[in-house]
């Protein structure tokens, strides 16, 4: 009898598919699928190494040898900008994992248990929101000390708490379905109802989510390292590239330009996935 208690589609392929097809999806994925490329292939495709320093070529203009110009040590733009797109990966994967880890355990564990444990976990998700982001990811790193990691580390934090109160209002919204009671009707633990059948069936906006916060977390990796608390020099970040050429930007536009505008079309590329997965997994939005 058990067999027969079955559990709605997690995630709909055919929403995805639908998704994809939309002409502002397709951009954003061959936006993505350029990223993703050149993460993979950085060591075949850099023309030079990024950190090797021609202080002769120093701050040359892009040009036959230097396609986006050179920065003031002389490193090729085109080369740094390539491999930074490691770090940028990194950053995306790693902090959405712990705030997702995180988060979307502590929403789980309150929505589903509710009581005096949904209060204790809310109530530190409250105080979480009351910090303005960056400043407490500006702590965590100072706390921490200044890296890579640590600022991936900083902002995977920050986002736990929206993760954490997204997953409760899903938990809450699915934990009262007809198959979740089928399930408890044929003897099925707490546990097993919580896992197998609330948790899938609450996760297709957390993913939506994911993907949206993809770009901003490429921002703020950018920013901290801008500030000197992200990745540490020489490291080719994007966002340490930005540091290098803000005080140039007037001689030497390009050290700052290129990396931002990599930065703007990741991030256009995520939010367009994001929203075209929203429009399909919303039925308010598909009706509309």
């Amino acid at each position: 009898m058990s067999e027969a208690v079955t559990t709605a589609p997690p995630l709909p392929a055919r929403a995805m598919m639908r998704a994809l097809r939309q002409r502002g999806a397709g951009i954003g994925l061959a936006v993505l699928v350029v990223f993703l490329v050149v993460t993979a292939l950085a060591p075949w495709i850099a023309p030079y190494d990024p950190f090797d320093q021609d202080l002769s070529n120093a701050l040359s203009p892009p040009g036959p040898e230097h396609w986006l110009g050179a920065d003031q040590y002389g490193r090729d733009i085109l080369s740094r900008l390539i491999w930074g797109t490691r770090s940028a990966l990194a950053a995306i994967v790693s902090a959405n994992c712990i705030a997702l880890a995180i988060g979307g355990t502590m929403g789980l564990v309150a929505g589903f248990t509710g009581g005096r444990v949904d209060s204790l976990v809310m109530r530190l998700v409250d105080i979480m929101l009351a910090f303005p982001y960056l400043l407490l990811a500006l702590i965590i790193v100072a706390a921490l000390g200044p890296s890579l990691t640590n600022s991936i580390i900083a902002i995977g934090i920050i986002y736990t708490p929206q993760y954490a109160r997204l997953m409760r209002g899903q938990v809450l919204s699915v934990e009262g379905s007809d198959f979740v009671w089928a399930a408890r009707s044929v003897g099925a633990g707490r546990l097993r109802v919580m896992l197998r059948h609330v948790l899938p069936n609450s996760m297709s906006p957390v993913l939506v989510m994911a993907t949206l916060k993809a770009g901003s977390v490429i921002v703020e990796t950018a920013g901290l390292s801008f500030l000197g608390l992200g990745a540490q020099p020489p490291s080719p970040d994007w966002g340490a590239l930005l540091a290098d050429g803000h005080a140039y930007f007037l001689s030497a536009w390009w050290i700052a330009t290129f990396p931002g505008l990599a930065i703007f079309l990741v991030v256009i590329g995520f939010n367009l996935i994001g929203d075209a997965l929203r429009d399909q997994l919303d039925p308010r939005r598909r009706s509309q």
